[in-house]
């Protein structure tokens, strides 16, 4: 079983204490006027160090306690060496199941060794055993058990992809930064391009502007109607009107070869539309010119519908979960979708050319304003434009980092 972060460790730790009590408090916060059941676990709050450069180990020093009563009334019958060898039994069979969860029961010594696929040691040499008795208490006795412990491999060997390392990203918008809004109305007037091309949108209109809602206001607040988006920071476009960010730009849209991929984290409401949501629109502003228009349909399917001024594609994944990570992929005359990383049906339509057909196109997020039917209902996370087909490694790995971000599926 590969651990993931130290909170995993520990829930394992508490999980394999069946004899009293366990906690993860510091000491001082632990009740020893025995009106705890006894015996108790405390696992104090590790210190750590940075990985070693070439293995890519932290290093956790961890410290627990194993408390035990020594009542007088069994004391004529039961030695305190004797309950010392008890709770040091229990302390020694608890390692054990813990170290079986990650590492099959085995002591390792990864001093001379390279990391293993198990993502959990415990150093043999560092193990120790203290036998303490409460100066101030003589009816408490303590077992101390000092270890070292590694654990996480990927410090310096990280396998996630970010979408800014992988070629022709033009529009990075993620709700968690570079946004601009009224505290107390939540209302956003920016949102910042990450991409390092500016390609910012914003919203002077305050009657036109979505909100930003944190998980802690999410929760507090309840604006079901607005996209909760699975505990995430999202930018919410309210229920039943139109509320949209447009380019900063007066003409010209980042997409110029013709071909894109387009990655949306996006929270759709359940309520009935008979019209097509936008949540990603290119608008032409000369005629001839192209026209993405990226959403969601009858809450039956997400639907991407492109135009290159004569001919036009149609394509679709039908399904439409809540929460979805969305990627709208165009190559050449093909457009195919893939929801949740479950691949649509590719769309062709022959004779279809976008090469330098979006590049006089304003781009707007939220809703078409010539279009008041057209406005989006729910939350968005994260939008990612790649001027580029990807490949399907590359679309795989942005999909992943997605997914590693907001655990959606």
């Amino acid at each position: 079983m590969a651990i993931t972060r130290l909170t995993d460790f520990i829930t394992v730790a508490k999980s394999k204490w069946t004899y009293g009590d366990s906690a993860f408090k510091y000491e001082g916060e632990v009740n020893q006027d025995h009106d705890t059941i006894y015996p108790l676990m405390l696992m104090e709050p590790p210190t750590s160090r940075m990985p070693d450069i070439y293995e890519g180990w932290e290093h956790y020093n961890v410290e627990i306690e194993f408390y035990d009563n020594y009542q007088t009334a069994v004391r004529n019958v039961v030695t305190l060496q004797k309950r010392w060898d008890n709770l040091q039994d229990l302390a020694l069979e608890w390692l054990d199941n813990v170290l079986i969860e990650y590492s099959g029961g085995v002591i390792q010594n990864v001093s001379t060794s390279s990391p293993t696929p198990t993502q959990v040691y415990i150093d043999k040499e560092s193990l120790q055993i203290e036998r303490t008795k409460n100066n101030k208490n003589d009816k408490l006795c303590r077992i101390t058990m000092r270890f070292d412990m590694r654990m996480f491999t990927r410090c310096f060997t990280p396998k996630s992809v970010y979408p800014n390392t992988i070629d022709d990203l033009v529009i990075w918008l993620s709700a968690d930064s570079n946004v601009g809004f009224s505290i107390p109305t939540k209302k956003v007037e920016t949102w910042g391009d990450k991409s390092g091309l500016n390609n910012n949108v914003s919203q002077t209109d305050k009657t036109l502007q979505p909100k930003r809602y944190s998980y802690a206001e999410e929760t507090l607040n309840s604006p079901t109607n607005e996209g909760q988006f699975n505990g995430k920071t999202r930018i919410a476009f309210p229920n039943g009107s139109t509320h949209y960010l447009e380019c900063d730009s007066v003409v010209g849209s980042p997409l110029s070869s013709g071909d894109f991929t387009i990655f949306v984290v996006a929270a759709y409401n359940t309520d009935v539309s008979s019209t097509q949501e936008s949540v990603f629109t290119s608008e032409p502003i000369i005629p001839a010119a192209g026209q993405i228009e990226l959403g969601q349909r009858y809450l039956t399917s997400y639907q991407a519908i492109v135009s290159d001024g004569t001919n036009s594609i149609t394509a679709n994944v039908a399904s439409a979960p809540t929460e979805a990570i969305i990627c709208y992929k165009l190559s050449g005359d093909t457009l195919r979708l893939y929801a949740n990383g479950v691949a649509g049906t590719p769309q062709t339509t022959a004779g279809f050319d976008g090469t330098g057909k979006f590049l006089a196109n304003k781009w707007y997020i939220g809703a078409i304003p010539t279009i008041a039917t057209s406005h989006f209902d729910g939350g968005v996370a994260e939008i990612l434009v790649y001027d580029a087909v990807l490949s399907d490694s590359d679309r795989e790995q942005v999909d992943e980092y997605l997914n590693n971000k907001y655990k959606i599926y």
